[in-house]
């Protein structure tokens, strides 16, 4: 699990980078949703609108707390959002993502970007989502197993929570998998095996947290959980009438990119954004100062 104190994780978040650059071209989405917020003083201040500096001190030496008892679920949570994201290392991600200020030009790089099969793509996205509601079950104190709950949820999910999963319809669906990625997540869970699985990196990376105990159980697992979150996935799709087209025009704004190279596209993001590590930190603060908050 993660050893890095709260207060750390949240100081070091990057103001602006490729990652938030990638989260901000969302707006179109989930407008005025989602508030970088960086820095654990402020994230307190802001979540809370406290400004009694004593009281300030408080909340935030209830929360390192909650978060270092082991018994809880926020490291864990917070080391799930880390894990799916570390794959993204192959173009030397961490000094690409921090040159801000200028345009990246991603014909530059095509030859040292390998897109990933269709298969490969669409597993990556079903244990992404599974991830996110194992993440959800660890924040909120709940069986690992709680799909309906984590369903139910999904309806008030706001602020980074929701640009989380618009982040990941958009680049781990859209953009990779095209307009019709459902079907493709679905036709996929329904034929795929346990054994195809098994051969994910993503998944042997986070399959020790996954509920489901051995292999086909959990393969099962995740297909019940893809299959309980589709109808919001797309109602979500259509009710933002979301396609490449549109995802791209934001992604413009700081990529130069063409239409017709959405594998490279997607790709590129995979290895230089890490946009659920940086919003599931943001998460587990938010969680953890408004239980703070209740405690005090």
């Amino acid at each position: 699990m993660s050893a890095t104190p709260i207060f750390k994780l949240v100081d070091d978040l990057p103001e602006s980078n490729l990652t938030t650059k990638s989260l901000q071209a969302l707006d179109f989405v989930v407008p005025g949703q989602w508030r970088n917020l960086v820095g654990f003083e402020k994230t307190i201040r802001v979540i809370t609108g406290e400004t009694d500096e004593e009281l300030t001190k408080k909340i935030g030496e209830r929360a390192v707390q909650l978060y270092n008892d082991r018994s809880q679920g926020y490291q864990r949570a917070v080391w799930l959002y880390q894990t799916v994201e570390s794959m993204s290392n192959a173009l030397g991600a961490a000094a690409l993502a921090n040159k801000v200020g200028e345009r990246f030009q991603i014909v530059s790089l095509l030859s040292k970007v390998t897109p990933k099969s269709e298969k490969a793509q669409t597993i990556d996205f079903s244990v992404k989502l599974v991830v996110e509601l194992v993440a959800f079950c660890q924040i909120n104190g709940l069986p690992g197993d709680s799909i309906g709950d984590f369903v139910k949820s999904l309806t008030h999910y706001k602020d980074e929570a929701l640009i989380r999963m618009a982040a990941l319809v958009c680049y781990d669906g859209i953009v990779p998998l095209g307009p019709d990625y459902l079907s493709k997540l679905i036709s996929w869970v329904g034929r795929g095996s346990s054994t195809e699985l098994q051969e994910n990196d993503t998944f042997q990376r986070v399959r020790s947290l996954v509920p489901g105990g051995e292999p086909n159980g959990q393969f099962s697992f995740i297909q019940k959980s893809v299959s309980s979150v589709k109808d919001w996935m797309s109602a979500f799709t259509t009710q933002h009438d979301l396609t490449p087209a549109k995802v791209l025009s934001g992604l413009k704004g700081f990529l130069d990119i063409t239409d017709d190279r959405l594998d490279y596209v997607a790709a590129f993001l995979d290895l230089t954004t890490n946009y659920y590590e940086h919003t599931g930190i943001q998460s587990v603060a938010c969680s953890l100062i408004e239980r703070a908050v209740n405690e005090i």
